[in-house]
């Protein structure tokens, strides 16, 4: 583009307009910013590689060079982290937090402490405030742990339970109940 003028401070700063309206200012240290013709977009490239846009919505778009990490902050609030990895972060006003992993795994941090996780086979994982989890597989079975016990639940109604002692009970669709100690062996069956 061409220069309107051009104007050089004592401080060694040089601030250059151009003729389509853009403003440049370059800094002594390597640093520089250009204002766009609107008046409203901004770009600011840091001496270290780092560039900050503010965008007219006054989105702001920050690149961190070292890490090669992008902050995006919308002006609603929401907060968006892209890192070189793939991984991305999405924090929202109301301080929930979405991560999504390289590998497509989902996981969903709750305000008041929950969380879950969706994996890329259709497992999810929901853990409560007390700790407790709850796991929903993508054949259609379940599992919960809890601190007194960790329950299957099968897609035919079946419903295995382990507890901390190691004692086992299940429960089958017909009402057979089989129960066994923590070294295997059965210690009650009642067959149907």
């Amino acid at each position: 583009e061409e220069i309107q003028r051009e104007t050089a401070y004592p401080d060694g700063k040089v601030e250059k307009v151009l003729k389509n309206g853009c403003h440049l200012i370059f800094f002594p240290n390597g640093t520089w910013k250009k204002v766009g013709s609107d008046g409203k977009t901004v770009t600011i490239t840091f001496f270290n590689g780092d560039v900050k846009q503010v965008m007219p919505d006054q989105t702001v778009i920050y690149y961190y060079a070292d890490a090669k990490t992008t902050h995006t902050t919308y002006s609603d609030g929401l907060e968006v982290l892209q890192f070189s990895n793939g991984q991305i972060e999405k924090h929202y006003p109301d301080g929930k937090k979405e991560i999504t992993f390289p590998d497509q795994t989902i996981k969903n941090l709750f305000t008041d402490g929950q969380e879950e996780s969706i994996f890329p086979d259709g497992t999810i994982v929901r853990i409560q405030r007390d700790g407790s989890k709850t796991i929903e597989f993508n054949n259609g079975q379940r599992e919960l742990h809890t601190s007194q016990f960790k329950r299957r639940e099968y897609p035919d109604g079946t419903v295995k339970t382990v507890y901390m002692n190691g004692q086992q009970e299940t429960k089958y669709v017909s009402g057979r109940v089989r129960v066994k100690d923590k070294d295997g062996n059965i210690i009650m069956d009642t067959k149907l």
